[in-house]
């Protein structure tokens, strides 16, 4: 033991020992089950234990951690009890997810454990939102990241990393270096000798220290700690061995025998023995009843969660872990203050959700002192502090990751991305994250994301999509489009109280073009109601977003065409309203589905889906799409006025009104 002061007396030496030796002895049999197929998946960290027991003894009961595959040591040290965690290893309804999740990937909130995604350094910057919350609440507590070394190569981990040096957050993160991403050699994953050396690179502690010695791993995270919770975050390089595959069926082939016999010599239950027999703190018989008593205390639960019942697969069930449920409408009336532009009224709902809550604050690039790239938040620093208005490095995945940590932690975070494009850089955030976590394990994940969209300013293909369709069939999150000033304040405040996580897309071009009321006193409204704008008879409009205004404009023209044209705004894209859209469907009997993303796969492709199945025997004519071209969005005017589907709206309407 390189560190004895670590263990003051030979209590705390035993004890260390026995939370060494519990996580082996369960994995010794969990080995077992599996060569008898009553375990479906194993990922092992036999050999590695030292890591993340260490770690958690050295961090504070109410320290979150964010584990990895490996890491059963930090469950068993942090007392989760064990017919639930076996339950979950099983795949049992009696686990923490009920079947929904697998083996390590969920969280138990109450022991302040987060769960991973198998996308690895997605968590890191996660890490960082609930430090930031913790901070922002005074709370003396301390984020405790793991990854392993081939995580260290994603984007993930140099986002947070940075961003956790930037903004000094609390934040350990610990890299559990065993030599192999799955089957690939480290020297195959970076050419720098010591992971430990990145965190120089971007200006914080870093040490290097051997992970098979638990009394380096605790001196090490002690100290790191009291570091972190003054503001500097620490980057720890655990040098370790796991001494089976990167899970069971990927067998050990690829790794030379030699470097099991070196590690072997490592092991670090054996290095534990040593030492306290050499102190005389314990002798054979000794570890030969503490194995006895780790058995004897967690094999009642096993064999309880082997015989325990199975998942059943009620789909109501399921259903009700996706989405927070959302409280009854406010039925009072919105009061209206003045006239606005459609940027004012999202400047609005925003102000007096922010002046309302504390807890609200906004997250994005150049939205302090610049105000946003469209100055929706300008002057809201002065108003609201830089603790509330926060610039992020130009990271997309880990401003979302960690706006997640945040809304985990009880805040309600807005994440303004600069362009809607660029939302791609954060998508796994998104779908693999933040839409999933509530049915995986989750409490409630209350933040909205809004994302600038649209073409029609000249800004080409990278800086004028409609992304809004790529996030439709991922349940857990819901999708709004405005395409009115009153409905950017009504909707955006439902976004803002729904408790689910909303992507919240607005038109630049309807920024200052557009004008209507603007409300002191605004609504809430159950996020996927639509609303017939325009009552006709003839002819059925579906669209959204700026859609809404191409339809308006046509249906008057329309008029004089002796055309009568309904029009139905969706405003939000999930949920569907389908008792509106089978209502108009049946009054007129013929429908056009207005967008302007290009019409293949595009958003309303799922409405037309739903008339098809639900509504064909009320239509007269086929359903019929009026969208943008099949082509990136071009930047010269004129070619994106062609690229438009404004341009084509009545002659498609006249099309299907005399079909």
């Amino acid at each position: 033991m390189r560190h004895p002061e670590a263990f003051p007396n030979p209590q705390a030496a035993l004890d260390a020992y026995r939370a060494l030796l519990l996580p082996r002895r369960i994995e010794e049999r969990m080995l077992k089950l599996l060569r008898q197929n009553k375990l479906a998946k194993w990922f092992s960290g036999i050999g590695q234990e030292a890591v993340a027991v260490g770690a958690t003894l050295a961090m504070r009961p109410d320290d979150p951690i964010f584990t990895m595959h490996r890491n059963l040591g930090v469950f068993t040290t942090r007392g989760v009890p064990y017919h639930p965690l076996f339950g979950q290893l099983f795949g049992k309804a009696d686990g923490f997810t009920g079947g929904r999740e697998r083996s390590f990937h969920f969280g138990i909130p109450d022991h302040h454990i987060i769960g991973m995604i198998s996308h690895l350094g997605a968590m890191l910057p996660v890490a960082d939102g609930y430090a930031l919350a913790a901070r922002l609440r005074g709370q003396d507590r301390v984020a405790l990241s793991f990854s392993g070394e081939g995580g260290t190569s994603e984007g993930d981990f140099h986002e947070a990393v940075n961003l956790a040096a930037v903004w000094r957050l609390p934040v350990i993160f610990l890299i559990e270096n065993n030599g192999y991403g799955l089957s690939t050699p480290s020297r195959d994953q970076f050419v720098c000798e010591r992971l430990a050396d990145k965190g120089i690179g971007y200006g914080i502690p870093a040490h290097r220290i051997d992970g098979n010695d638990l009394s380096e791993v605790l001196a090490t995270l002690r100290e790191a700690r009291t570091t972190a919770a003054t503001g500097t975050p620490v980057l720890i390089e655990a040098m370790t061995f796991r001494m089976r595959g990167h899970e069971e069926a990927s067998g050990t082939a690829y790794v030379p025998k030699e470097l099991f016999e070196e590690w072997s010599r490592k092991d670090p239950i054996l290095r534990m023995e040593s030492y306290l027999k050499e102190a005389g703190w314990a002798t054979e018989d000794d570890f030969k009843r503490m194995r006895a008593a780790a058995d004897a205390e967690f094999s009642p639960a096993i064999d309880s969660a082997l015989v325990a019942p199975e998942p059943r697969p009620e789909a109501h069930l399921a259903i009700d872990r996706v989405y927070a449920p959302t409280r009854p409408a406010d039925a009072s009336e919105p009061v209206v203050a003045s006239e606005g532009r459609f940027i004012d009224g999202i400047r609005n709902t925003l102000m007096l959700n922010f002046d309302a809550d504390p807890d609200r604050l906004v997250i994005g690039q150049d939205v302090a002192e610049y105000g946003g790239v469209f100055k929706v938040t300008e002057g809201f620093l002065d108003r609201y502090g830089r603790e509330r208005v926060r610039n992020t490095p130009i990271i997309e995945s880990g401003a979302l990751g960690l706006a997640y940590g945040m809304a985990l932690n009880g805040f309600k975070p807005v994440v303004e991305m600069q362009f809607a494009d660029f939302i791609s850089c954060g998508f796994n955030q998104i779908i693999n994250n933040i839409a999933k976590s509530r049915y995986r394990w989750s409490s409630d994940v209350p933040m909205v994301i809004r994302s600038p969209h649209g073409a029609g300013a000249g800004a080409g293909p990278f800086h004028s999509q409609s992304p809004e369709g790529w996030f439709m069939q991922h349940a857990g999150l819901k999708v709004v489009v405005p395409g009115t000033v009153e409905d950017a304040q009504i909707l955006l405040h439902s976004a803002l109280h729904d408790g689910n996580p909303v992507l919240f897309f607005e038109h630049k071009r309807l920024y200052r073009s557009l004008k209507g009321s603007i409300f002191s006193q605004i609504p809430y409204e159950p996020l996927g109601k639509a609303k017939v704008l325009v009552p006709g008879s003839d002819v059925s409009v579906i669209t959204y977003g700026a859609g809404v205004g191409w339809a308006l404009d046509a249906a008057e023209r329309m008029k004089a065409q002796g055309v009568s044209v309904e029009v139905v705004d969706l405003r939000t894209l999930r949920p569907l309203d389908h008792e509106t859209i089978a209502a108009t469907t049946k009054r007129t009997g013929r429908v056009l589905l207005l967008q302007e993303p290009s019409g293949f796969m595009g958003p309303l492709s799922e409405v037309a889906a739903f008339l098809a199945e639900e509504c064909f025997s009320h239509l007269d004519a086929p359903v019929m799409r009026c969208s943008g071209l099949e082509t990136p969005v071009p930047t010269h005017p004129a070619l994106e006025q062609a690229w438009l589907p404004q341009g084509r709206l009545e002659a498609k309407l006249l099309e299907l009104a005399r079909y």
